[in-house]
């Protein structure tokens, strides 16, 4: 369906991109998502899976590169516009969107140099066939929300020993360790943004990050991963054993470690939140599309009262998320270098309510459908495993609130009374 928009300025450029991307996220992606869904992992990444000639027709679209400029080869949008795109092929798929944004390119914008965006991200922004993959390490075994807990106190606790590790060797860090089976695309990956202790002596906060290739010596990666959502998502290990990576690789080193990694989430967090809300609302289409049409009790199912306030409690959500993920997307993306500016507690806040709103509005489509809300032969199963795994995408919502509620209570009020 159409929806309404409260934003009364968008402009015709702003309604065109927002039909195209929806146009491509029902003819190309829902069916894709759902096809990659019944298949095993190996099956659903392999050479001639239609993930690939997903991932193509993406590429030829420019979806990958939705956040880079035109003197650097992206279209040039402004943050609003990548917010609508975003949320709309997000309702074809949150994981086959997410596999488009895997942050090796945000964190380049950040901090890269002239050079690291000469070698990464100029090639990433030319490339039209997807042979162009990048992944984003953080997540170690045992390590997972608590390396995403910028400001929060165990972050910087030097007895917390990290799982991947870098030395310096002349020129040279050395990587030792393991990533964790929860970094996207990473076995599918050829170029890497890993994030690794440096400096263990501030745990988490001793961390730097590397830019580089993945065809080095000594890297080794994982299967993809068999999950119960998000299953078009390509999820996997990555292993350093003695991999070697020039200096000049390094992106951020400790000392600018925990500010960058603020910055980042800053961006990332809200992205999420905007690909929960186009899943939530492609939860709710498919429970509206089916009350208008199913009779019970002598009458379509959207003319009994009960279901009328169920509808309306799930556009009430659908709406608030959007609202919540457009504020903290266009705010934090206009001000990502600006550590005044920037407000890594709305990130948080977007991120997830909107996750906690897709998750219970595809369970309410459950409820509207029935029995046949527990059949393959509806998408409305589908979208409810794929919204569970959303509230532990880039951190799991418990420990995100607790760093939320940290952050809040040392930066309140913002504003002078």
């Amino acid at each position: 369906m159409d929806y309404f928009d409260l934003n009364m300025n968008l402009t015709s450029e702003d309604i065109a991109l927002r039909e195209a991307a929806s146009k491509f996220a029902r003819q190309v992606m829902r069916p894709v998502s759902v096809q990659i869904d019944q298949m095993t992992p190996d099956e659903a990444f392999a050479p001639q899976s239609p993930y690939w000639d997903y991932m193509r027709q993406a590429y030829r679209l420019g979806y990958h590169k939705l956040a880079f400029p035109e003197e650097l080869g992206g279209p040039g949008l402004n943050p609003l516009q990548i917010q609508i795109i975003m949320e709309e092929l997000a309702w074809g798929s949150f994981g086959l969107t997410l596999s488009l944004n895997t942050s090796l390119d945000a964190a380049i914008a950040l901090a890269g140099t002239e050079e690291h965006v000469k070698e990464f991200t100029i090639p990433y922004c030319q490339c039209t066939d997807a042979s162009y993959v990048g992944c984003w390490a953080i997540t170690e075994p045992e390590h997972g929300s608590d390396t995403v807990t910028p400001g929060y106190p165990s972050f910087s606790d030097p007895n917390i020993p990290a799982q991947c590790r870098a030395r310096l060797d002349g020129d040279d860090y050395v990587i030792n360790g393991q990533k964790a089976a929860w970094v996207s695309a990473g076995p599918l990956a050829n170029n890497i943004l890993l994030m690794c202790q440096i400096d263990a002596s501030r745990g988490h906060a001793g961390s730097g990050v590397f830019v580089f290739s993945l065809d080095r010596p000594g890297v080794a990666k994982g299967k993809p991963l068999n999950k119960l959502g998000t299953r078009d998502l390509c999820q996997g290990e990555v292993y350093f054993d003695n991999v070697r990576v020039p200096k000049k690789y390094l992106i951020v080193g400790p000392e600018h470690y925990e500010k960058f990694l603020e910055a980042h989430l800053c961006i990332t967090l809200p992205m999420v939140g905007t690909w929960a809300t186009g899943l939530a609302r492609a939860a709710f289409d498919e429970a509206l599309a089916y009350a208008r049409q199913r009779v019970q009790g002598g009458k379509l199912l959207i003319d009994h009262p009960n279901v009328q306030q169920k509808i309306t409690d799930m556009f009430r959500k659908v709406e608030a998320s959007r609202q919540l993920c457009r504020a903290a997307f266009v705010y934090n993306w206009s001000h990502p270098l600006n550590p005044e500016k920037r407000a890594m507690e709305y990130s948080i806040a977007a991120k997830t309510f909107a996750t906690q709103t897709a998750l219970e509005v595809s369970s309410d489509a459950i409820q509207i459908l029935g029995g046949n809300g527990i059949s393959k032969e509806y998408i409305v199963e589908k979208l409810f495993r794929d919204a569970r795994t959303t509230l532990v995408c880039d951190g799991s919502n418990d420990s995100l609130s607790v760093v939320c509620g940290h952050k809040v209570a040392g930066s309140y009020p913002r504003r002078s009374a």
